[in-house]
């Protein structure tokens, strides 16, 4: 039955909006979460400086980047070298340790990014 879908059940909880299955038996989220998602010619990247739940240290976030490991890795590895920081690839982008929305904007123009934020 390669036409049917779950409808309704009360044991899993939400359903993917895609295939109808559970979220944690869904097929669709696995390939997206695989990090796979091509990087577009034009990347659009958001900025924002977080404090919450760090314990007051600052951390500044570079988010809606493609979902690409690879180019996250890169992109990660070349923020933290030229901010002279540390900082980690999350789900939804890239994180480095301080304040510093101003040299990451410049760099990330630099290399045809438009930025946000």
């Amino acid at each position: 039955m390669s036409n049917s879908r779950l409808v309704y059940s009360t044991a899993s909880g939400r359903a993917c909006p895609k295939c109808g299955w559970p979220l944690a038996s869904c097929q669709c989220s696995q390939t997206l979460s695989a990090g796979k998602e091509a990087v577009p010619n034009r990347v659009v990247a958001k900025l924002r400086m977080e404090k919450k739940g760090r314990g007051g240290k600052t951390v500044t976030v570079v988010y809606g980047l493609p979902n690409n490991a690879e180019f996250l890795k890169s992109l990660c590895s070349e923020l933290k070298k030229a901010c002279g920081c540390g900082g980690s690839t999350t789900e939804e982008g890239v994180e480095l340790q301080g304040d510093l929305r101003g040299r990451v904007r410049a760099h990330l123009e630099q290399k045809g990014f438009a930025v946000k934020g």
